[in-house]
């Protein structure tokens, strides 16, 4: 069995993504790992060459910037990645720039993969997420937090990423899969307040036009951390790739995890039968477990 990891990274530095922690996650469960690098305004570029793994393959990518509605650049950019995985790797292991496995899941993807190798119907295997928010110490438990993705998918089967690259699609359709017990650690929402600012910033543009950013995104030197509707302590262990950069967080933020600010009754209500019974109701999920 041979497994591809790809990933897509632009301005890596500059935003604080944790893609070497990403990528080096996944290394030892893949036998290569393709980095698609966007041309970037930092060195991102000798970032990644810097990863010491003959694992790594590099294509050096220009993002088009037409395609920023919706956010279907980050899917333009995923395909250029997933296409460059070798043809004879039997799955593909998406990580996004943000996004650290945990050593003690390897086991488990490894089986999974191995499992279900010669169960054709079986076109990808789905991950559960933690989400990590304002510092290390405290994970999204709202339902504003999706629970569930895609993260492995077989190779050269006609699958492509899905709008904007949160997940993946065979010519329009949900793929089916197989739920595995491993998570996700999704990181994207734990960096300094101004760069997770600068990073918004960003971010959004990928989505909106200029008119809703000058509505919706505040002019401020720094990201208020405050304003989330719920949280809960993080009582599990980090990734061994991670533990580094936790040494060097370089900003304080805290919050008590009974304070609730759900705006309405019935988001508390919705909160409530999701606590209770491990029911999101009417959440968005993009496949079809088998």
């Amino acid at each position: 069995m041979k497994v591809s990891g790809f990933t897509i990274v632009r301005n890596a530095i500059k935003y604080d993504y944790p893609i070497v922690e990403a990528i080096r996650s996944i290394l030892p469960i893949c036998d290569e790992v393709v980095v698609a690098v966007g041309k970037s305004e930092d060195d991102t570029l000798n970032l990644i060459r810097s990863i010491d793994s003959e694992k790594i393959k590099i294509i050096e990518t220009v993002w088009n910037d037409s395609l920023r509605e919706g956010g279907h650049v980050l899917a333009d950019e995923t395909n250029k990645a997933l296409q460059a995985c070798s043809p004879d790797s039997d799955w593909c292991f998406y990580i996004q720039g943000d996004e650290v496995i945990h050593e003690n899941d390897h086991a488990d993807i490894l089986d999974a993969m191995f499992r279900w190798n010669d169960h054709p119907e079986v076109e990808g295997l789905l991950f559960n997420y933690v989400h990590f928010y304002g510092s290390y110490d405290y994970i999204g438990d709202s339902r504003r937090w999706y629970s569930k993705e895609i993260r492995i998918i077989r190779n050269r089967i006609g699958i492509t990423s899905y709008k904007d690259a949160q997940g993946f699609r065979k010519e329009g359709h949900k793929l089916n899969v197989k739920p595995i017990p491993a998570a996700v650690f999704h990181y994207g929402w734990v960096k300094p307040p101004q760069l997770q600012q600068a990073k918004q910033e960003s971010f959004h543009k990928m989505w909106h036009d200029d008119s809703w950013m000058e509505k919706n995104i505040p002019k401020t030197d720094a990201f208020d951390y405050s304003q989330i509707d719920s949280l809960q302590h993080f009582s599990g262990t980090h990734p061994d790739v991670m533990k580094k950069r936790i040494r060097q967080k370089n900003w304080e933020f805290s919050f008590d995890p009974s304070s609730k600010k759900f705006g309405s009754l019935k988001a508390r209500l919705l909160y409530f039968i999701q606590k209770q019974f491990g029911w999101k109701i009417g959440e968005y999920k993009n496949y079809k477990i088998i």
